[in-house]
């Protein structure tokens, strides 16, 4: 594929959660659970377009996904975009003017065909999203796949996520760290249910059938500060791509071919991908 999509993950993890995805013909911003401040400053270090930015999309209401939005509201005017169930969990969301989709509505921003699918977390109707640029023809040019805070894939999630130039897929935690870890019962059992996060494993499972020839880089999302590591993360993510180290800490992963790359977005660092 061509590289005409480019990602930048600003921040994602408990502590708040902010992607910018730039199209041919603008930038769209993916939820905002982070200060307007860090979402400037982040953006700046990595040459993210966010003056460019276009519509907001939220994934669902949870409040490091949009504690943020209401400031940065403050300096745009576009349209923001939820599912009525997201717009509906927080009071601050149900005040702003929110154009309300469903969970498997499809439309067009930046230059980009946008395809809503329904994820699984303990939330009313939280979506994810696969972006696609068509060339001439109609084909597809690029593609980019943006699915955290589920715990599964629905089904719309596996058909979208398939064949992604750029996938980013929740690796939230290990589940040995979370099974021995610091959480009361309650919230490991939140955490690892069905309406929870994925697991290092449950991604590493479904990367053989989600990545083809096109897929260049995998980008795990969400990772727990407690209960994973980018290391313990991207070994097993590697693991079942075939991929191997591609630095001293295992925090990057290569297919032998060079073909493929496997990164953990970080919550604290901002990243890029081309």
């Amino acid at each position: 594929m061509t590289p005409l999509i480019h990602l930048f993950v600003l921040g994602s993890g408990s502590k708040g959660n902010a992607a910018v995805v730039q199209g041919p013909s603008g930038s769209i911003l993916i939820d905002d659970g982070i200060s307007y401040r860090a979402l400037r400053a982040r953006a700046q270090e990595v040459g993210a377009p966010l003056d460019d930015i276009r519509a907001v999309l939220l994934t669902h209401e949870h409040s490091d996904h949009t504690s943020g939005l209401t400031v940065f509201c403050n300096h745009f005017t576009g349209p923001l975009i939820a599912t009525a169930g997201t717009v509906a969990g927080r009071s601050y969301l149900a005040s702003l003017p929110f154009t309300l989709i469903d969970h498997d509505s499809s439309f067009d921003l930046c230059g980009m065909h946008i395809q809503a699918f329904p994820t699984s977390h303990d939330v009313n109707d939280p979506i994810g999203f696969r972006f696609v640029v068509p060339d001439e023809n109609g084909e597809i040019a690029d593609a980019l796949g943006w699915c955290t805070d589920t715990g599964y894939l629905t089904d719309g999630a596996l058909d979208a996520l398939y064949g992604c130039r750029i996938l980013g897929i929740e690796s939230n935690h290990d589940e040995e760290m979370l099974r021995h870890g610091p959480y009361p019962k309650i919230l490991k059992d939140r955490v690892a249910g069905a309406s929870g996060h994925l697991s290092n494993v449950q991604a590493a499972e479904v990367l053989p059938h989600l990545v083809t020839k096109d897929t260049e880089c995998v980008v795990a999302l969400h990772l727990s500060e407690e209960n994973n590591r980018p290391s313990v993360c991207i070994r097993t993510l590697a693991a079942a791509l075939k991929a191997e180290p591609a630095d001293t800490t295992f925090t990057e992963a290569r297919t032998p071919d060079g073909l493929l790359t496997i990164v953990p977005a970080s919550q604290h660092e901002a990243m890029s991908v081309w």
